[in-house]
C-alpha cells in the first residue's frame, strides 16, 4: 500500500474497525510473567489491553495481525510462517507483503473469518469503533488478543515478551530484547562521548498544518535517551506555526514522513526558515517513520537513526 498518511495521523487518528479500547487500563502493558503461564505450557489465559482474557488452547498456527508492529514482532520471533493475514499497511519484512491483506482503515471481517485464524492480534490504538468487530469474532470463538500500546522502550520489551509467550517463542524474545538493549546502550555511549547537547525539532506533517511531538511522546523519550533538547515546548502531539519553529531555532530538523516528494528541500525553502540553524548548517534530515512509530523490534534501530541525524560525528 502506498504511504500517504503522516505519523501524526497514524498515531493519533487511527479509528479502525477491529479492537476494543474502552477499558481504562487499555494502554497499560501487563507484566507477562504475572498474567500467563511459562512459555510452552498450554492452555493459557492472558488479559489483553481491553481487559478481556483470551484463552489459547495451543500454539497458534493461523494468525491474523491487524497492525504493522504486531506483524514485525511475529516475524522477528520466527513466527512469520504462522501469519496468514496482515493489514494493508504492512510492508516489513518483505515476507509480510506476500500475506493475505485484510484491510487498512477498515478491516474486512469476512476476509478475516475466511482465513480461519486461531488467533487475531489487534491493538489498543485501533479505535473504540472496533468493539462490534471484536465481539463478532469472539462470538465465533475466534480468540482476539488486544496488544497494549507501548509508550516506552521498557513497555515495548514487555509487549514483545507477551506476544512471545502466546506463540511459544520466549527464547527468541529474550535474544531480541537483549540485542535491542545492547544497541540502545551502544548508541547512548557514543552520543555521551561527544559531551554536547543539541536542539532538535521533529515534524510529522507538512505545512501549512505542521505537527510536532512534545512531552509525553515516544519522540521525547528518544530525545531524553540521546541528550537532545526538544524544540517542542508543549505536551503531546500538537500543531505548531512556522513562526514558532523559527523562534525556537533548532540545530536539527527531523522530518518524520515520506508522503511529500523532495520534502527536505521544501522545508529549507519555507519562508523565514533560512535563518534557522538547522537550515543554515544543512541539518534538515528525513528519518524512517516506521522504525520510530512502530513499537517493535526495530525501535532500537530508530533510536540509532535519530542519533545519527543529530550527532552524526559520533558514528564516524
Amino acid at each position: 500500500m502506498k504511504k500517504f498518511m503522516n505519523v501524526f495521523a497514524i498515531m493519533m487518528a487511527l479509528v479502525l474497525v477491529l479492537t476494543g479500547c474502552g477499558n481504562p487500563n487499555a494502554n497499560v502493558v501487563p507484566k507477562t510473567e504475572e498474567s500467563v503461564k511459562p512459555a510452552g505450557q498450554y492452555p493459557l489465559s492472558i488479559a489483553g489491553a481491553d481487559g478481556e482474557f483470551v484463552d489459547i488452547k495451543k500454539v497458534p498456527k493461523r494468525i491474523v495481525s491487524l497492525i504493522p508492529s504486531n506483524t514485525e514482532t511475529l516475524f522477528a520471533l520466527d513466527a512469520g510462517d504462522s501469519v496468514v493475514g496482515v493489514s494493508d499497511n504492512d510492508d516489513f519484512p518483505k515476507e509480510a507483503t506476500k500475506k493475505e491483506k485484510v484491510g487498512g482503515m477498515e478491516f474486512n471481517l469476512e476476509k478475516i473469518i475466511s482465513l480461519k485464524p486461531d488467533l487475531v492480534l489487534a491493538h489498543s490504538t485501533l479505535g473504540e469503533s472496533a468493539d462490534a468487530g471484536i465481539k463478532q469474532l469472539r462470538e465465533l470463538k475466534i480468540p482476539v488478543f488486544v496488544v497494549p500500546e507501548a509508550k516506552s522502550f521498557e513497555e515495548t520489551y514487555d509487549v514483545i515478551n507477551q506476544i512471545s509467550i502466546i506463540v511459544n517463542k520466549k527464547d527468541e524474545a529474550s535474544k531480541i530484547i537483549a540485542d535491542m538493549k545492547a544497541k540502545v546502550e551502544d548508541v547512548q555511549s557514543k552520543v555521551k562521548a561527544l559531551d554536547e547537547q543539541r536542539t532538535a525539532f521533529v515534524e510529522t506533517s507538512n505545512a501549512p498544518e505542521i505537527y510536532t511531538a512534545g512531552e509525553g511522546t515516544f519522540i521525547q523519550e528518544m530525545f531524553d535517551l540521546l541528550n537532545i533538547k526538544n524544540s517542542a515546548t508543549k505536551s503531546g502531539w500538537y500543531q505548531i506555526s512556522s513562526e514558532a519553529i523559527i523562534k525556537e531555532n533548532p540545530d536539527v530538523i527531523l522530518v518524520m514522513y515520506e508522503y511529500v516528494p523532495k520534502i527536505v528541500e521544501k522545508v529549507k525553502k519555507r519562508e523565514g526558515f533560512s535563518t534557522i540553524n538547522a537550515v543554515k548548517n544543512d541539518r534538515v534530515v528525513q528519518i524512517d517513520e516506521d522504525k520510530i512509530s512502530r513499537t517493535g523490534p526495530r525501535l532500537a534501530d530508530g533510536l540509532e537513526e535519530v542519533a545519527k541525524a543529530v550527532y552524526p560525528e559520533a558514528f564516524k
